[in-house]
């Protein structure tokens, strides 16, 4: 029988989602949440961008995905700018019996050290109430910052630093809010975007830092935080508009995650939106970005991810992963205890199910 499932969010995480909850037989859907206007009423399939009829139109917000009993909830809203919010929707579908799955609020990954204890005890009280469990997850934070070092660091015989990177060319990536105000490209030099407040960076890219010192074995001391900021040499198109020169157009930050007096987990991101731009740092091992895993100890490795897709480039690639990552842990989700759950909790993901037969 198929898991019956409902999406929240139609942006580009939850539109890629929604193409395999469509297309994977091992799931039907059952009710499409959106908070943009101009998406009620469409069918899935269209907002999907599939040649596809499903019958399931979406509607607004939440209401209707609850009431539509699903087994599991891919929640994909926006949870940069409102955490909160977000975590009140997964608490809402917790207690009422619905497992969930997503890319937000980022804080659930590994919320434990990186979220307040009442807020963890209060998402908890809503699993156990429902016995429900949630997974939130994504590319980084997300597998290449945890599943792939745990694998690559489980054939090691001793252990220095592990080392996780973005480094990508953000300039065909179309999420305003996040481009404008979470990273602030296109903003005064002198007026970084809401990332770069003092603590966001540890707290948002903290919960990978503390689930890879758990998995470790090892007790993070302290996590600090750095970042560069490059201005534009000239006015630079991007697909959320016109990056004006002088202002920010390049920005390179690092969290260290420090434990002896040492940065033994380092989470490190170099985003552009033009190629040529601060050629000093780090450069993708594709054209356009990647994702790196670097271990230095016995043996040491450098492990790069360079994910590409038919349909797009590897902004794409990029989300159509997180995507991926989500979906696929539906049935795992579903068959774990109730509670917050983390790559820790569950079993290996093999991709069983992804060979269709045709």
């Amino acid at each position: 029988m198929a898991i019956r499932v409902a999406l929240v969010g139609t942006g580009n995480c939850g539109r890629l989602a929604l193409i395999q909850l469509i297309e994977d037989p091992r799931f039907e859907l059952v009710a499409v949440g959106t908070s943009t206007e101009s998406k009620v009423g469409v069918d899935a399939g269209e907002l999907a961008g599939l040649d596809i009829r499903t019958g399931v139109a979406a509607t607004p917000g939440m209401d209707d995905a609850i009431a539509a009993a699903p087994d599991c909830l891919v929640y994909c809203a926006m949870g940069d700018t409102r955490p909160v919010e977000a975590t009140r929707d997964v608490m809402a579908a917790l207690a009422a019996g619905i497992n969930v799955v997503g890319s937000a609020p980022g804080g659930l990954q590994f919320p434990w050290g990186a979220m307040p204890e009442k807020a963890i005890a209060r998402v908890e009280e809503a699993a156990r109430q429902g016995n429900s469990s949630v997974f939130i997850t994504g590319v980084d934070p997300g597998f290449a910052s945890d599943l792939v070092p745990f694998a690559v660091a489980s054939t090691c015989q001793r252990i220095d630093q592990i080392k996780t990177m973005e480094i990508a060319d953000y300039a065909t990536y179309d999420g305003t809010e996040v481009m404008s105000i979470v990273m602030g490209f296109g903003n005064p030099i002198d007026q970084p975007g809401m990332l770069f407040l003092p603590g966001i960076l540890g707290a948002a890219w903290g919960t990978a830092i503390k689930m890879l010192a758990a998995g470790l074995g090892v007790e993070v001391d302290e996590i600090t935080e750095s970042y560069e900021l490059e201005p534009a040499p000239e006015d630079i198109e991007v697909a959320t508009g016109v990056i004006a020169k002088g202002t920010v157009a390049a920005m390179r930050f690092e969290i260290n995650g420090m434990v002896g007096g040492r940065p033994v987990i380092v989470v490190e991101h170099i985003t552009r939106v033009r190629a040529d731009l601060r050629p000093d740092w780090a450069q993708p091992a594709q054209p356009g970005g990647s994702y790196r895993v670097e271990i230095t100890g016995e043996p040491s490795y450098v492990v790069d991810i360079c994910p590409t897709s038919a349909r797009g480039d590897h902004n794409y690639a990029a989300i159509l992963a997180a995507a991926g990552r989500i979906v696929n842990a539906i049935p795992d989700v579903i068959a774990a205890p109730a509670g917050i759950r983390t790559t820790l909790d569950l079993p290996l993901g093999t991709g069983k199910g992804l060979v269709y037969q045709v």
